[in-house]
């Protein structure tokens, strides 16, 4: 899974690009806001309360993208280059053949179509440039939002699977 040079993605209204430590204002709110965070369980070591913190969130982000890890993309409007949210492919399977997505996105621009518009440019990426064959996406099993994101995608809850790390998540997929 070769992905230099970081692909940059483009929607109708949106730019999907490579996070970048100015962003690290914005990662933080993202990662630190409670009502963002509210169906989110981090562990204490992977809580983001500093710009610091948030800087190397971003240059860890960025060095599994190097290492063929992880792709995460800033979440931008097209007449903009500012955050406001992020969506990234990350957790391959050994194969390559899965990814799991993940996302946040910003309350202002929350009810606007925007991450919806993000996960389909996401899974056209994911099924036609890189082989992925299934996406799933871990999501806390009170977050209606993010259940209608996935479902209103194409995404199907998977009864039979189970979080073991998470027994509050529930998890959706969708096949190529």
């Amino acid at each position: 899974m070769n992905s230099n040079p970081f692909p940059i993605l483009k929607t109708e209204r949106l730019t999907l690009r490579k996070l970048a430590e100015t962003d690290s204002d914005i990662v933080l709110y993202l990662r630190s806001d409670a009502e963002i965070n509210k169906y989110i369980e981090r562990p204490e070591h992977r809580k983001t309360k500093t710009v610091e913190q948030a800087k190397a969130h971003i240059n860890k982000m960025n060095g599994l993208f190097n290492t063929n890890q992880a792709i995460a993309w800033a979440i931008t409007l097209n007449d903009t280059s500012n955050l406001v949210g992020n969506i990234c492919l990350w957790n391959f399977s050994e194969d390559k053949k899965t990814a799991e997505v993940g996302y946040d996105l910003s309350p202002a621009f929350q009810k606007k179509g925007i991450m919806s518009e993000a996960i389909k440019a996401i899974l056209q990426f994911g099924f036609e440039m890189k082989g992925l064959e299934k996406i799933e996406a871990f999501t806390h099993f009170k977050n209606e939002a993010s259940k209608k994101l996935l479902e209103t995608n194409g995404f199907i809850f998977a009864e039979d699977r189970k979080d073991n790390g998470n027994p509050t998540n529930i998890i959706f997929e969708i096949k190529k």
